[in-house]
């Protein structure tokens, strides 16, 4: 990573936020924990604080080439001998794309994985399992059943489990995630990786599950979060529907949610940078794999890119967050979305890439941005 270093010794972080003082004692990172993550707050009731991660394309924008690194020093830290086949999980909406990279990486060692992410948007297939994560913004995660019937094969078969999170706390979510599997009829599972970006959960699912879980991250640690009962708590803005608005989706052309053995890059093929632009490319919600594979192709052809996504989650300006966008969602939901850490003219290009229609988008946004829309027909 350009613009880290490995850790030299335990690092202790800080911030004091309105609601209370958020403590992180870093125990190993495989890059310096500043270039990892930083911290910011929520507007949410339920937990005052969020990790914002530096390599994600999500709450900050990041170069395709800097989360690629990652994406790869995350899979390489995956067991070699997981048995087969391996069904790669990633979880909305915050690491669907890093499970996609994580499973890109994985996937060139071994011709037996699946990618498949769970999501909060209803594709109108049959549902194969529910889980919840209690602390989120939006709490519930589904997952549809593969209509590919050798995808789906696979992931029935699957003897390896690795399910991965920006951020693990309390491993409650992977817990859930696991037990909605084996309920649901995934019963063959073995192994079980959990993969975060870091992972304050001090082995929590392995000390329920048993030791045939194990964990890998870029960053491990523990952290303390001394809150100030005098403080107002926030009002969240209603971001928690799973519902399939007046956009519905098309589960045919799928990038992840009804599982894939292989990442097609298919959005805009013909277009064409000039060396140096300076371009944003803007995912949207859970749609942001896609985005990021043509971020990297128009990286490869000389362009200064960057990767961000909007995003359901409510989070206070402030620490990590310089500026924040708001508008309508894409889907037709009627729920809120934000775009962090974007300033209009602060790229010369932004092109924001939708699987709903240019007609969904909120013109508001395209105005403030003078974005191009780049919509997947694939």
């Amino acid at each position: 990573m350009s613009s880290a270093k490995p850790m030299a010794e335990a690092q202790a972080l800080f911030a004091n936020l309105r609601r209370g003082r958020l403590e992180v004692e870093v125990d190993a990172s495989t890059f310096e924990p500043q270039a990892l993550l930083r911290f910011a707050e929520r507007r949410n009731p339920r937990r005052a604080f969020l990790f914002v991660s530096c390599v994600l394309g999500r709450h900050i924008p990041a170069r395709p080439s800097l989360m690629a690194e990652c994406f790869n020093a995350l899979a390489a830290k995956i067991p070699a001998d997981l048995p087969g086949p391996v069904l790669v999980i990633g979880m909305a909406e915050t690491a669907v794309g890093l499970g996609a990279g994580v499973h890109r990486a994985l996937a060139r060692t071994r011709n037996d994985s699946v990618y498949w992410c769970s999501t909060r948007h209803p594709t109108g297939s049959a549902v194969f399992a529910r889980f919840e994560e209690e602390h989120s913004h939006a709490t519930s995660h589904l997952l549809h059943l593969p209509h590919n019937a050798q995808t789906r094969a696979l992931m029935l078969a699957a003897r390896s489990l690795v399910l991965v999170d920006d951020e693990a706390s309390t491993g409650t979510t992977f817990l859930n995630a696991c037990n909605a599997l084996v309920d649901a009829g995934l019963g063959a599972i073995e192994r079980i990786v959990t993969a975060t970006l870091t992972d304050w959960s001090q082995d929590a699912l392995r000390k329920v599950k048993g030791d045939h879980v194990s964990s890998v991250s870029l960053l491990s640690g523990r952290y303390t979060f001394a809150e100030d009962e005098r403080a107002e708590l926030p009002e969240m803005p209603a971001v928690g529907c799973v519902a399939s608005g007046d956009w519905p989706l098309d589960y045919q052309r799928d990038w992840g949610r009804m599982g894939v053995r292989e990442h097609r890059d298919t959005l805009a093929p013909d277009l064409h940078v000039a060396p140096g632009e300076r371009i944003l490319v803007v995912g949207t919600s859970e749609f942001v794999w896609p985005p990021f594979l043509l971020a990297e192709r128009l990286e490869r052809a000389g362009a200064d890119v960057h990767v961000s996504s909007t995003s359901r989650s409510p989070i206070a300006l402030g620490h990590a967050i310089d500026h924040v966008l708001s508008f309508n969602d894409n889907y037709g939901l009627g729920i809120p979305n934000f775009l962090y850490n974007v300033a209009p003219g602060q790229f010369e290009r932004v092109l924001i890439c939708s699987e709903t229609p240019a007609a969904a988008l909120d013109p508001a946004l395209l105005r403030a941005l003078n974005a191009q829309v780049i919509i997947d027909a694939d």
